[in-house]
């Protein structure tokens, strides 16, 4: 048998393996869409490590990453302004702890559910890994809307969250952070009130800390800065940059506020950026302290923008935001925002390089229309991972019961983003694309990582 037909085989075995264990994955979690997608993504991407190692067939590892370690469910009852008591549903998935404790973010959205949970934590294993901090994937959250909420409801309810959340974490087990609707004033009460059952101090129970209370300088800023790290070493690989670029920033949230923040450091005009109702367009570029004041401040609609920008333009819907050209394009939104057609429209304008801020911001088929077009793809799982790099650099903090310098965490930041560009590309270099295990990448730039 040649080697050529032995590496089909290996090949065609390899793919063989991984869709018995999608199906069995779909089986067992049905209509649970995001985790199938979740995990339909990184088991084709593995099809040509499984294919090159075939003792992965057999030891089971696949069917091993795909399954939490333990998916937490529990109620959430809150007493509203108006005296009524609210119930919601609070979630915690403990997905891999392989490396390091369970470690991710909690997010208060109506959206929550099981199924996003389980996606969730199972990209934040992978993502958590490429850091190379000791930190294993964890998930949480509640599918409550903390929109127009009242300070009193939102402490009520963060602290009845901990109540019962309490239970299942620790320092050296499991350490939550923020994500969606979640930010250092709810990071804060839950805190507090951890603090309050257990009777005493343990700062590297939770990250995204106030300052004064065992928090990290630069972690605010970690997930929007570490998208355009990524970037920026993706860019320079292929001999260009940011400076002098058109990007459009989906979203206005503290992702898209940080990344935006740092591509006009590295010279670049940002000129569109969103919210859950719309999106605002400046061709002149945002300004960006009156995005900050009215997001991070008032809490206001992005909306509001235009009424001290009269050359900007609001438009009602944020899917839209894509058909604005650019050359770079950093979704921070949310997952699926990136659809096929968004991303041709993209490509037809002329984009040179995707970043994802968010998670999973972009669909599969829309994932094929970069890398067909020969489009810079930084997957969310390298791209985002600066949050999660940072929130253990807090917990190293914590443990030492010593703070760093702002520039000390920002350099650490940067220095694990790239760590993550140069892993992706050896492991592209090494496998190649799935459903071409046979050949690597033509260069450096070509595939910014092994995850598709």
């Amino acid at each position: 048998m040649s080697t050529l037909q032995t590496m089909n085989n290996q090949e065609a075995a390899a793919r063989d393996y991984v869709q018995d264990v999608f199906e069995t994955v779909v089986i067992r979690n049905p209509h649970e869409v995001e985790f199938h997608q979740a995990v339909k993504e990184i088991l084709e991407s593995l099809v040509p490590v499984i294919a090159k190692h075939p003792k992965y067939r057999q030891n089971g590892i696949l069917e091993r990453i795909v399954e939490p370690e333990r998916l937490i469910t529990f109620r959430v009852p809150w007493v509203d302004d108006q005296g009524i008591v609210q119930v919601n549903r609070g979630f915690r998935v403990q997905y891999n702890s392989a490396i390091g404790p369970f470690k991710g973010g909690l997010r208060f959205h109506p959206s929550v559910n099981a199924s996003i949970i389980k996606f969730l934590g199972f990209e934040q294993t992978f993502k958590n890994s490429l850091t190379g901090q000791p930190i294993g994937g964890g998930k949480g959250g509640s599918d409550f809307d903390p929109k127009g909420k009242s300070e009193g409801e939102l402490m009520r309810f963060t602290q009845s969250f901990m109540t019962e959340l309490y239970k299942y974490i620790g320092p050296d087990t499991d350490v939550p952070a923020g994500d969606i609707g979640v930010g250092a004033r709810e990071v804060g009460y839950m805190f507090g009130q951890y603090k309050r059952i257990r009777g005493g101090y343990e700062a590297g129970v939770l990250t995204g800390k106030g300052i004064g209370y065992g928090g990290s300088l630069a972690r605010t800023e970690a997930t929007g800065y570490g998208a355009v790290y990524f970037v920026n070493e993706m860019l320079e690989a292929r001999g260009i940059g940011f400076e002098g670029s058109t990007v459009v920033v989906s979203g206005s949230g503290n992702v898209a506020i940080y990344a935006m923040q740092k591509a006009a450091q590295f010279g670049a005009k940002v000129v569109a950026c969103s919210d859950s109702n719309g999106y605002i367009y400046d061709k002149d570029g945002i300004d960006l302290d009156t995005v900050r004041r009215l997001k991070e401040v008032e809490r206001s609609r992005i909306s509001e923008y235009v009424k001290e920008h009269p050359n900007a333009v609001y438009v009602e819907g944020c899917r839209n935001i894509w058909s604005i050209p650019c050359d770079i394009a950093l979704p921070c939104a949310t997952q699926n925002e990136i659809d096929e057609t968004s991303a041709k429209l993209l490509v037809s304008n002329g984009v040179q390089a995707v970043g994802e801020g968010a998670n999973m911001p972009s669909t599969l088929e829309a994932i094929d229309v970069f890398l067909q077009a020969g489009v810079l793809f930084g997957p969310a799982k390298a791209a985002n991972a600066g949050g999660v790099a940072v929130s253990a650099l807090e917990m190293s903090q914590n443990s030492m019961r010593y703070s760093w310098r702002f520039h000390e965490v920002d350099d650490k930041l940067h220095e694990i983003m790239k760590n993550i560009y140069r892993q992706s590309v050896n492991a592209a270099e090494e496998y190649g694309h799935p459903g071409n295990s046979s050949s690597a990448p033509t260069s450096p730039a070509s595939s910014a990582s092994p995850m598709r």
